[in-house]
């Protein structure tokens, strides 16, 4: 796998599925290196596996599908080619879409009305004389009053408030309807079953801007009735009414008791009733952590996915939280679902493709399509280490061709709430097949191993994860055929941080380093970063004595091998400012040193910035590794 073959790497979204269960839709996207963009359209496939799958629109860049639930008629969010993206519906008997909303900043989340008569979607609403064809850096200055006031790879967003809106998009004149109003954010809207209420999250209570948590509401689909259901003591996500319509379920998590600890703890499923009553959570919070993706509340229970030790797997969980029931499990990721007339379908991804849809149905499980067939992928083998402590170390090592010894590369995931798992990584691919060995894995602190697990680093983190990570790395050299003495260390964000911690106190383990958007300065980050206000405090202690000690800054001294530092200029989360400050720590140093600066992108670019920026980074660090490796 070459950098340019990122164009080959398809991302499914989440599918959506005819009432009758006998056709799904799936949108189907890919980065085009030949117009810098991300493009994809929806695909028909029938459940049951007897025909091919059917290419159904051609974007440019078309996402969200969403069958009526008299199943005649598609809605879908169409963007791309510098458009914002908007609502478009189509029959499902064949014939062209038409163009339902022009909002000014787009809209995400259609969601048919039971009568299938009317859609419910969710826009950001912008300020009189902001975000329209001016030049934005002449528009009056914003005021700031709270700390939550922007978000990486979004921008500001107090002067440009998310809101509810419904509309008939079989009317002559599509005027949507805005159901909600106010100097807050709503999001992730659903309908009741009998279409007289619609749920949806926001954060309207009078503390929203220096606590972390929010509420599931509900209101009348004109605004009326407005009403919280949950107690302001939890985060919570994605409210879905269960099939009777008495209770709502939602994904959650405790944010302790200023409201503000939300690092390393597992997300929950939650069930509260709607006529009011107190919360519960269905779900053990040590032992289970819900993937942030789309679920579905049956009749027999809620079909959820669930990280396990690098996998996700695809659980029923019972209303009455007993013991969930396993539907798919082993070394693979199923990503999202939806369920219609007893068949379920799936995207799953697996160390052989980026995802396909999956059918269960008739007591057996199909694989419906084949859109990873021509990737051609190094398999991927599990190693697991001894910390000192006798603790397991679960990771993988991916292999370049041939006998070796190889080179080898420790890759360093970022959160580190998160997790490396059983899915075609294109970072891994790539270095791996231009001679990389690459060791990657779940250190304490990371997701899907229990909440013990990833609490375990609190407080003092770059010792206790560079534990793991060096038993990690010791047991995969110990399989043979790597090359102990050209080894490198990279990783992202917490990547980035661990990796610049190992180049200080360990740094004859390695022959060069690679971090990118890292947090090395833990005081600046505090005060800088869109979720640092919060973050540091709950990540790395209460002291803020003890985060120059932490700070990986703080021992940039002691770095003598080659550092390239890479980052983009808008990233908020760790911002650019993090990778100065080392830069010219190291410089003055007299330390080999590099800055690779990205215009334009912010946090999640190795992942979703521009596909010619994707090509860059890679053949930035493929020739840094090859000066020193």
């Amino acid at each position: 796998m070459k950098p340019a073959d990122i164009s080959q790497l398809h991302a499914l979204g989440a599918p959506t599925i005819s009432p009758d269960g006998q056709h799904a839709i799936v949108s189907v996207t890919r980065p085009d290196l030949e117009s810098d963009e991300y493009r994809g359209g929806l695909w028909l496939v029938r459940t049951d596996g007897s025909t091919e799958p059917r290419r159904l629109t051609r974007g440019p860049r078309d996402a969200a599908p969403a069958y009526s639930p008299d199943g005649a008629w598609l809605a879908f969010v169409r963007g791309g080619d510098g458009a914002k993206p908007q609502l478009y519906v189509m029959p499902t008997a064949g014939g062209e879409p038409w163009k339902v909303t022009d909002q000014p900043l787009g809209v995400s989340e259609p969601v048919w009305s039971p009568d299938s008569r009317r859609l419910a979607f969710v826009a950001r609403v912008p300020e009189e004389g902001r975000y329209g064809d001016g030049e934005p850096d002449k528009e009056r200055p914003r005021r700031i009053t709270g700390l939550q006031f922007r978000w990486d790879d979004l921008g500001f967003y107090l002067d440009r408030r998310a809101h509810v809106f419904v509309v008939d998009p079989f009317a002559e004149e599509h005027s949507p309807t805005q159901v909600t109003e106010g100097d807050f954010d709503h999001g992730e809207v659903a309908w009741s079953p009998d279409g007289s209420l619609l749920a949806f999250v926001a954060a309207r209570h009078d503390e929203r801007d220096t606590t972390l948590t929010n509420d599931v509401w509900v209101a009348a689909p004109d605004g009326s009735g407005l009403r919280r259901l949950t107690a302001t003591d939890l985060l919570a996500a994605a409210p879905r009414f269960t099939p009777d319509g008495a209770s709502v379920c939602f994904l959650g998590s405790t944010a302790g008791s200023d409201g503000r600890k939300l690092v390393c703890r597992n997300l929950g499923l939650w069930l509260v009733p709607l006529a009011g009553g107190a919360t519960r959570r269905l779900t053990d919070e040590e032992r289970l952590h819900l993937c942030e993706a789309p679920y579905v509340p049956t009749a027999d229970g809620v079909l959820v996915t669930v990280e396990n030790r690098g996998a996700k797997d695809l659980l029923r969980v019972p209303y009455a939280g007993t013991e969930p029931e396993v539907l798919i499990g082993g070394p693979r990721e199923v990503t999202a679902v939806a369920q219609a007339a007893d068949v379920t379908v799936v995207t799953v991804a697996d160390a052989r493709t980026p995802g396909e849809l999956v059918a269960l149905r008739d007591g057996g499980e199909r694989t419906l399509t084949s859109f990873g067939r021509d990737l051609d992928v190094l398999p991927i083998e599990e190693v697991t280490g001894t910390a000192p402590d006798g603790y397991p170390v679960h990771g993988w090592i991916v292999r370049p061709a041939g006998e070796g010894p190889h080179p080898v590369l420790l890759m360093i995931h970022g959160g580190p709430f998160t997790q490396y798992g059983w899915h075609v990584f294109d970072e891994a691919q790539v270095y791996a097949s231009a001679g990389y060995a690459v060791v990657m894995g779940n250190p304490r602190g990371s997701s899907g191993y229990g909440q013990a697990h990833g609490r375990h680093i609190i407080g003092d983190v770059g010792r206790l994860s560079a534990v793991d990570l060096l038993a990690l790395l010791d047991a995969a050299l110990a399989t043979g055929g790597l090359d102990a003495s050209r080894a490198g260390v990279l990783g992202g964000s917490h990547g980035g941080f661990m990796t610049t911690w190992l180049a200080a106190h360990h740094g004859e383990r390695f022959r060069a380093a690679i971090s990118e958007r890292a947090v090395n300065a833990i005081d600046s980050f505090h005060g800088s970063s869109d979720i640092g206000w919060s973050f540091a405090h709950d990540m790395y202690g209460e002291d803020p004595a003890r985060w120059v000690e932490q700070s990986p800054l703080t021992h940039a001294d002691k770095i003598d091998i080659p550092f390239l530092i890479i980052h983009s200029e808008h990233d908020w989360r760790c911002p650019v400012e993090q990778a100065q400050r080392l830069f010219v720590k190291l410089r003055l140093r007299g330390v080999e040193a590099e800055l690779l600066l990205f215009p334009g992108e912010g946090h999640e670019l190795s992942r979703s910035g521009l596909p010619s920026h994707r090509v860059a980074r890679f053949e930035a660090i493929l020739d840094w590794w090859g000066r020193h490796l």
